[in-house]
C-alpha cells in the first residue's frame, strides 16, 4: 500500500494543486454573494423594521430566479470543459454564443415570472397585509436584472470550463463594493433621488447586476486568454440541437438545486409554526451553516471543470482523481467548520444574538449542523463530479428522494410524533443530506470505473453515454 501511494502522489499532488487554483476564486466569489445578501439586509434594517421584512420577502422570491438561473446554466462549465480537455478550443465559440441565445430567454422569463408570477405569489401566500406592496414593488425593481443574472453566469460558465476562474471573484467582489453605496443612494434617497426603501433595494441589484455583466463582456471581449476562442468572430442563429443538449444537462441542474432549496424553505416554514425564539434560533444556525456551505461549494464548482477537464482528454484516471482530490479538500474543509460548530456552538449563537433562550436553542442546532457537514459536503462535492461527467438526470432523482422521501418525512416524524421539535427537523436533513451523500458517491465511483468514450462532444453533438 505505502508503495502505491508513492507511486501515485506526485499525480494526487498537481491534481490538488490545480484544484486549489481553481475552488479559491471561487469559494470567494460565492461569499461575495453572500455578502451582497448581508448589505441588502444592513441597509433595510438601518432604515426600518418594515422596509427589512419586505427586503427578506423579496429576497427569498428572488432566489428562487437565482436558482433556476444557476442550474440551468451550469449546464456550460463541464460542456466547455470537456472541450478544453480534448484540445478542441475551436468548438468552445460556437458553444458559447448557443448558451448566450439560451441565457437571453431564459432571463426574459424568469424576468416575467419574477413581475407577474412573484407578485401573485406574494399576494396569495398569507405574509403581512402592510407588506405586500413593498414586496411587489421590490419584485417589479429586481426583475429587470434577471437578463443581467443569465448572461453573468454564462460569461462565468465560460471562464471556469477553460479553467479562468479568477473573474468570478473579480466581477462579484465588484458588485460587492457597488451595491453598499447605490443601495445607499436608492433606499435613503440621496443625490437629489426620494427616498425608496424596498423598491430602491430591488433596484440597486438590478443596477449592480448589469454593471457586473457588463464589466465582466468587456474582460472577456479584450483578454488575451479568450482571444483564440473567437467568441465574437460570428454569430449564428440559435441551434436547436445545441440548445436542447445545454437543456438537456441543465434543467436536472436546476431541478436539484430547486429541491434542496425548496427543502430548506420548506423546514423553515414548519419551524415557524413552532414560536418566535424556536424561529430565531433556527434562522441563527442556518445563517453560519449556509456561510460554510461556500466552501464546499466552490470545490465542487472546481471538480466539475477538472472531471470535465479529464473526460475531454480521455483520460479515465484523471476523472477518479479529481474526484478524489475534490471529496478528499471537501472533508478536510468540513472537519474545520464541525470542529468549531461542535466545540464553540455557545460561542457562535451569542455573536448574532444575546437573547438567552434564542442562544440556547441555536447552540442546539449549531451541534446537529456540525453533524451534518461532512454528508452535506460529501453530497455537493459528488453532484459536482457527476455534472462534470455531464451525469444530470439521476442524480437529479437521488436528490429528489433523499431531500423530500428521506429527509423531510423523517424531520417531521421526529419534530412531532415525537415531540423534538426543531431539533427533529434538522435530524431530518442530516438523514436526508447523509442519504444523498451515500448514493451520489456511489454514482461517481460506478460511473468513474467505466471506460471513457471517445472524445468530448461539439455543439450539438450527442452526449457521452454516461447512462
Amino acid at each position: 500500500m505505502p508503495t502505491i501511494l508513492h507511486r501515485h502522489r506526485p499525480r494526487l499532488a498537481r491534481e490538488l494543486k490545480e484544484m486549489l487554483r481553481l475552488a479559491v476564486p471561487l469559494v470567494l466569489g460565492q461569499l461575495s454573494a453572500i455578502g451582497m445578501n448581508l448589505i441588502d439586509a444592513l441597509l433595510a434594517g438601518h432604515l426600518d423594521a418594515h422596509t427589512l421584512g419586505a427586503v427578506a420577502v423579496g429576497a427569498s422570491v428572488w432566489s428562487l430566479a437565482i436558482v433556476a438561473a444557476i442550474g440551468v446554466m451550469m449546464a456550460l462549465p463541464p460542456s466547455v470543459a470537456q472541450l478544453a480537455g480534448a484540445g478542441r478550443r475551436e468548438a468552445i465559440g460556437p458553444l458559447f454564443r448557443q448558451a448566450v441565445w439560451l441565457a437571453l430567454v431564459l432571463g426574459l422569463v424568469l424576468g416575467v415570472a419574477v413581475h407577474v408570477g412573484g407578485a401573485l405569489l406574494v399576494a396569495r401566500i398569507g405574509i403581512d397585509a402592510a407588506l405586500v406592496p413593498d414586496v411587489i414593488r421590490f419584485l417589479h425593481a429586481v426583475a429587470w436584472g434577471a437578463p443581467a443574472l443569465a448572461l453573468f453566469f454564462t460569461l462565468r460558465g465560460l471562464g471556469e470550463g477553460i479553467g479562468l476562474t479568477r473573474p468570478t471573484m473579480y466581477f462579484s467582489i465588484l458588485g460587492l463594493v457597488l451595491l453598499g453605496p447605490i443601495g445607499y443612494v436608492f433606499m435613503y434617497g440621496r443625490l437629489g433621488l426620494p427616498s425608496l426603501g424596498a423598491q430602491g433595494s430591488g433596484m440597486a441589484t438590478a443596477l449592480v447586476l448589469w454593471l457586473e455583466m457588463i464589466a465582466f463582456a468587456l474582460y472577456v471581449a479584450r483578454s488575451r486568454h479568450y482571444r483564440d476562442l473567437d467568441l465574437l468572430a460570428r454569430w449564428e442563429r440559435p441551434n436547436p440541437r445545441a440548445l436542447a443538449e445545454l437543456l438537456r444537462i441543465g434543467v436536472p441542474m436546476g431541478v436539484t438545486l430547486f429541491m434542496e432549496a425548496s427543502l430548506f424553505v420548506a423546514v423553515a416554514l414548519v419551524i415557524g409554526t413552532l414560536g418566535t425564539d424556536v424561529v430565531a434560533g433556527h434562522q441563527v444556525a442556518l445563517n453560519v451553516a449556509s456561510v460554510s456551505f461556500m466552501v464546499p461549494l466552490g470545490l465542487a464548482m472546481a471538480t466539475t471543470v477538472r472531471v470535465g477537464h479529464a473526460v475531454g482528454r480521455g483520460d479515465a484516471q484523471g476523472v477518479r482523481d479529481a474526484g478524489l482530490v475534490g471529496i478528499g479538500l471537501t472533508l478536510l474543509a468540513q472537519a474545520v467548520s464541525a470542529g468549531a460548530m461542535l466545540l464553540l456552538p455557545r460561542p457562535i449563537a451569542m455573536l448574532y444574538t444575546e437573547d438567552a433562550a434564542v442562544v440556547a436553542l441555536a447552540a442546539q442546532l449549531l451541534v446537529l449542523a456540525g453533524l451534518f457537514q461532512f454528508s452535506d459536503g460529501i453530497q455537493v462535492a459528488a453532484n459536482g463530479a457527476l455534472r462534470g461527467l455531464k451525469d444530470t438526470r439521476i442524480p437529479m432523482l437521488i436528490t429528489t428522494f433523499a431531500y423530500w422521501g428521506v429527509g423531510m418525512p423523517v424531520g417531521w416524524w421526529l419534530a412531532f410524533p415525537h415531540g423534538l421539535g426543531a431539533r427533529g427537523m434538522w435530524m431530518g436533513l442530516i438523514a436526508g443530506l447523509s442519504m444523498a451523500a451515500v448514493l451520489l458517491s456511489w454514482r461517481f465511483w460506478k460511473l468513474a470505473r467505466r471506460p471513457l468514450p471517445g472524445g468530448a462532444p461539439g455543439v450539438g453533438a450527442p452526449p457521452p453515454a454516461f447512462h
